[in-house]
Order: structure tokens, then sequence, then C-alpha cells
């Protein structure tokens, strides 16, 4: 049993109605207009079923002049077989509810939460439900609906009403994974067929690749080659500047021998040029002295001779004033005679006038003794200024032969100071032309040095019988072969290594695709063999009741696999003949109403052993049937539920009758625009 209770709250004619359901059969029935069809549309609705054939539009199931409604069924999850149904909800009941509003919003609750319709799938999955099968729930175009279903989606509902959807899914899996390897397989073939052609093309460019590389190798083992023939070349060089600095050392060394003898020589003049020199230097001041002495005497020769004219004028000029004094004492005498007269006059006048001449003559006799001394001295200057002269005149030979001495001296000195300075700029020469020659050895040491530490690294030492150039020309001819390869990348190698792989991977990936299809083709046949035998039985069983009910109605028929070989164009076809006619394919144009719904009901009876669902629904079956197929059928229904916990429901307008049969009884009146339920005990 799956729903306990229906609880319809202003749900079309329904204001408020509780609608329990029983384990078995549940029969509603009344009259047309009561509100039967709308407690199965109530369920349908709670269930989430996509399917309403009163409305387009949820909301015009609610109750006029109302703007909610809700619809609320009470599921059993009791205790069945060891636990419930499901397992995390501990209660007996779960309360499932739709709300309905006039503003076209909808929701679920479960348990009086909100819910979405995924959990709501997912509850109804644990009780194995599935409310949009039409042979689950029929409402009263279904069986109708199910007559025009095409063999193909009769045999699909079926499945999925007796669980048997998972063999046709993994038929289905196994045929989409098959149609995907195959698919696979040809885009491997493709990427096959298209990696050989692009690998041919890469091994062509790889062997240009491998040409090249050999051409780079050779280019390498010449720069080596190359780099030791220059090694040699600079060594060769640095042994003949070795030996040029050996003859330059030689050289400067006999210069600098040369520049110490030119040493030597120049001490040797200058300790004789400042003998020399000393000894002329006595000499020039014995000159001076005697000059001096010369000079002295000349001056004092000169300043006697001036003396003596000086005194000769001034003897002179003495003597003349003496007489301008003897003339005036006279010319006194005179007055004073004239002006004393006698003879003491006279005698003074002796007495002056001798004294006058006294005095003339002695200041004659001094001032003349006075010449002669000077004259003498004048005379002795003379001679000695001679003598001095001699002596001078010696000095200045004696200078004039040492001054010749010194003039050879100093032009021997200075032609040895400039042989020196020659020798010594000549040996600044050599030296620097040595440090300059040094310094490129040390520059051309290091070279090599360096050289050599990066032609080791190319490579042991090449002793090669040729020159740079040639070995040049050589490395020119070998660019000029790599030039011509120019377009071949360094990533070819990689690319056909790629390639090659790629290609060996999609040969492996299309023998293990070809190898998985067989498998595939393999699990699809051992999966279509395992629907088909599930089927086949199935429909065995199925038959069997079929025919055996449709024969209680006086009919014969029988239900058959079509295209059983391709699974998607698979279906059933459900036969009937009726009174004796041909028994031919179950459709809306050969056969009326009643023969239509008596099939329909014959199958849906015949399947009810095998469906999953704890609870089904029919709505007016019987509509379209005889009486006597209509009894025949309700016996026959409540027949097939017997030992199964199903429950069903029956809705019906007319009076049913089944024999030694317990059942649910619900009647359905419309009082007053409202649908009222009363149970039949």
């Amino acid at each position: 049993m799956l729903i306990r209770e229906v609880i319809l709250e202003n749900f079309m004619s329904y204001e408020y109605a509780r609608i329990p359901l029983r384990s078995g059969v549940n029969l509603i029935c009344g009259p047309n207009g009561s509100g039967k069809s709308a407690a199965l549309l109530g369920i349908s609705v709670a269930l989430g079923q996509s399917y309403t054939e009163r409305s387009k539009k949820l909301s015009d199931l609610i109750r006029w002049g109302k703007d909610q409604s809700r619809v609320t069924i009470v599921l059993d999850n009791s205790v069945q077989k060891g636990h419930r149904p499901v397992r995390k909800i501990s209660k007996d009941q779960i309360f499932l509810s739709r709300v309905l509003r006039r503003d076209g919003k909808y929701w679920f609750e479960l348990e009086n939460r909100s819910a979405s319709k995924g959990e709501v799938v997912r509850l109804l999955s644990n009780f194995g439900v599935d409310p949009d099968n039409l042979l689950i729930v029929m409402h009263q175009s279904t069986a109708e609906q199910f007559v025009t279903l095409t063999p193909q989606d009769k045999l699909k509902v079926m499945e999925a009403a007796v669980g048997l959807e998972p063999y046709r899914w993994n038929v289905l899996e196994a045929q989409r994974k098959l149609s995907r390897i195959v698919s696979q397989e040809e885009s491997v073939e493709r990427l096959l067929e298209s990696a050989e052609q692009t690998l041919n093309y890469w091994r062509e460019q790889y062997d240009r690749y491998q040409q090249k590389k050999q051409l780079i190798l050779k280019r390498r083992f010449l720069e080596r080659e190359l780099a030791w023939a220059e090694i040699s070349r600079k060594e060769e060089e640095a042994f003949e500047l070795g030996k040029s600095i050996s003859l330059k050392e030689a050289e400067i060394e006999k210069i600098t021998g040369e520049i110490e003898a030119c040493e030597e020589e120049l001490e040797s003049l200058e300790g004789r040029k400042n003998s020399s020199n000393a000894e002329w230097r006595k000499l020039f001041e014995d000159r001076l002295r005697l000059e001096g002495e010369k000079a002295r005497k000349e001056f004092s020769v000169f300043s006697i001779d001036r003396s003596v004219q000086e005194l000769g004028g001034w003897l002179k000029l003495h003597q003349e004033k003496v007489t301008e004094v003897i003339n005036e004492i006279r010319h006194l005498q005179n007055s004073l005679i004239s002006r004393f007269g006698g003879a003491d006059a006279g005698g003074m006048m002796e007495r002056i006038d001798k004294s006058c001449e006294n005095l003339q003559n002695g200041f004659a006799q001094v001032i003349g003794l006075k010449i002669e001394e000077s004259k003498e001295t004048l005379e002795a200057s003379k001679n000695e200024i001679n003598e001095l002269t001699f002596q001078i005149s010696d000095v200045q030979g004696k200078m004039e032969r040492m001054s010749a001495e010194l003039e050879a001296l100093n032009k021997g000195f200075l032609d040895n100071r400039v042989t020196s300075a020659l020798l010594e700029y000549q040996k600044r020469g050599l030296a620097e032309d040595l440090e300059d020659m040094n310094r490129k050895l040390g520059a051309l040491t290091l070279d090599v040095g360096g050289s050599v530490k990066k032609a080791e690294e190319m490579g042991p030492r090449i002793v090669s019988v040729r020159g740079a150039d040639h070995v040049l020309d050589e490395i020119r001819m070998t660019d000029g072969r790599i030039a011509a390869l120019a377009d071949v990348s360094e990533d070819i190698e990689s690319m056909y290594e790629s390639y090659s792989n790629l290609y060996l991977e999609l040969k492996e990936k299309a023998r293990i695709v070809a190898e998985n299809r067989e498998r595939t083709l393999k699990e699809v046949k051992t999966r279509m063999e395992a629907w088909e035998k599930v089927i086949l039985s199935l429909l065995e069983h199925v038959n069997l009741e079929y025919q055996r009910i449709l024969l209680e109605t006086g009919a014969t028929g029988f239900v058959v696999l079509s295209s059983r070989e391709d699974i998607e164009a698979a279906g059933i076809e459900i036969c009937v003949g009726f009174r004796g006619a041909k028994t031919v394919p179950l459709d809306a144009y050969t056969h009326s109403g009643g023969e239509r719904s008596t099939a329909t009901m014959a199958f849906l009876l015949a399947l009810q052993q095998h469906v999953q669902s704890p609870f089904r629904a029919v709505d007016e079956y019987d509509i379209h049937m005889d009486p006597k197929n209509r009894e025949v059928i309700a016996n026959l229904l409540t027949s097939s539920l017997r030992g199964s916990n199903a429950q069903y429901l029956i809705i019906t307008p007319n009076q049913m009758f089944f024999k030694g049969r317990e059942t649910h009884i619900i009647t359905v009146q419309n009082i007053e625009g409202s649908s009222v339920i009363r149970e039949v005990v």
C-alpha cells in the first residue's frame, strides 16, 4: 500500500474532504459531476504528475472563490520486510502536500517544510512509484491514449511499469557506448590516416634534419679544429715574440753597457772639468785680484796726478792770492805811511814785506815738496801698474789655455752626454718596445690560455696539418650547406618523435578501440539477449494471461514483440478479435470504444502481477463496456491483486459487484456545489 489518506482543501469541487484508502481495491463511485475524478486528479497533483486533463493551469484547479488550494496525501512508511521504504524518515506516515495559489505560485511541502520537485521524485522512487506512467495512473482519457501509442511507446511504458527499464537502459547505454566507440574508431582511423601522411612529411623533414645535424656536428668539429689551429698560430706567434723579446733584451743589455761606459767617461770628464773649473776660478780670482789692484793703482795714479794738477793750480791761485794780499798790504802800507809817516812806519813795512816774502816762499816750498812727493809716488805707482799688467797678462794667458782645455772637456762631456742621451733614448725606445712586446706576449699568453680553455670545452686538442684559412674555407662551405637547410627547425626532431609517438599511440588506440568495439558488440549482444530474454519471458506470461482474460470476455488475441532485433524499433503489438472476428492489432479505427476498453483492461490485468508500483489507479475504464464485460473485468481485477500489498484505485459511475471480494467502497456526492465523501461499510 502507498497512500493511507488523501486530504483535499479547496480543490475543484471539494471544500474540505478526507479520503481514506486501503490496501487492495478502492472503489470510488458516484454520479457524473460529483467529484470522483477530482480525487484521482488531486492525487496526481500531489504526486507531481505532469498530466492534468481538466486544466492547462494548476491554478484553475483551485475551488471557485478561493485563493489557495492544498492537496495532501499521507504515505505509508511503515516497516515492510524489515525496513521502511524511506529509511531517513523514522515515521509510519509521511505527509506530502502540494499548494496551489491563484497568482500562479505552486510548491511542494514534505513534512510541513518546503520541498523541490526533485526531492518529491526521489521520495516516490523509494516507494517504486512513477506517477507519469500510463499503466500506473490511467485517467479518463489515458486508456484511449494508450491505444493510440506506437508499439515502441507501448513497449517502453510496459517496461517502465514492470521495472524492466534498466534492461533497456543497459542496452541503450551499450549501444551509445558502441556508437561512441564506432565514432571514435572512425575518428581514430581518420586521425591515423592523417597522422601517417603527416608522419611521412615529418620523416622527410627528419632526414633533412639529420643531414643538417651531421653538418652542424661537422661544423662544430671544424670550429674545434679552427680553434686549435688558431691556438697553434698564437703559440707560434708567442714563440716568435719570445725570440724577439730575447733579442731586444740582449740589445738593451748591450746599450746598458755602453751607457755605463759613457757614464764612467762622463764621471772622469766631470772630475777633470771640475778640477779645471776650480783652477780656472782660482786664476779668475787671481786676475780679479790683480785687476782690482791694478784698478786701485790706476785710480791712485789718477788721483795723484789730479792732486799734482790741483796742487799746481792751487799753488798758482795761491800765489795770485798772496800777490793780491801783498798788494793790499802794500797799499795799506802806503796808507799807513801817509797817515802816520815816520821811521816806525818804514820799519813796520819792512817787517811786513819780509813776512809776506817769507810766507810766499814758505808756501811755495811746501807746495813744491808736496808736488815732488806726489810725482815720486805717481812714478812708483806706474811701475807697480806695469808689473800688475804683466801679471794680469800672464794669468789671462793661463786662463785662455785653461778655457781651451775646459772647452775641450765640455765638448767631450757634451758629446758623451749626447751619446749617453741617445743611448738612453734608444734604451727607452727598446724598453718601451720590450714592454709592449711583453704586454703583447702576456695578452697573447692569456688569450692562448683562454682559447685553450674554450677549445678544451669543444674537445681534445687536434693537431691540424692545415692552416686556419683552409679550415675557414671549409666552414664557409659547410655554412652554405647549412643555410640551404635553414628552413629545417630544431623542433623537427621533437615533432617527428611526437608524431611518431602519436602515430604509434593512434595505432595502439585504434587497436584498443577495435578491441573495445568487439567487446562492446559482444556487450550489446549480451545485453540485447538479456533484454530480449526478459521481455519475451514477460510477454509469454502476459500473453497467456491476456488470452485467458480475453477468453472470459468472448474474445481472442495475443501480445507479440515486433522488430526485436532492434531495441529502438522494437514494440509490442496488442492484437484482439471480438465475437469471432479476425485477430488484428488494437487501434482506434478498427475497434469500438467498449472493445478498446476491454482489450486495454485485459492487457493491464494481465500485466498486474508484474507491475512494481504499490499504487495503481484507473478512472472510468468501464464507461464503454457492456455489463457482462464490466463485471468480468471487475472480478478479474480483484483476483489479480490477491496475495499482494498493491493498492488499486478504481473510479466508476456504474454500480459494481465483486463476488466474494473485500473491496473498499467510497461514494461521492455533490451537495450544494461541494463534494462529500462517504465510506460504505
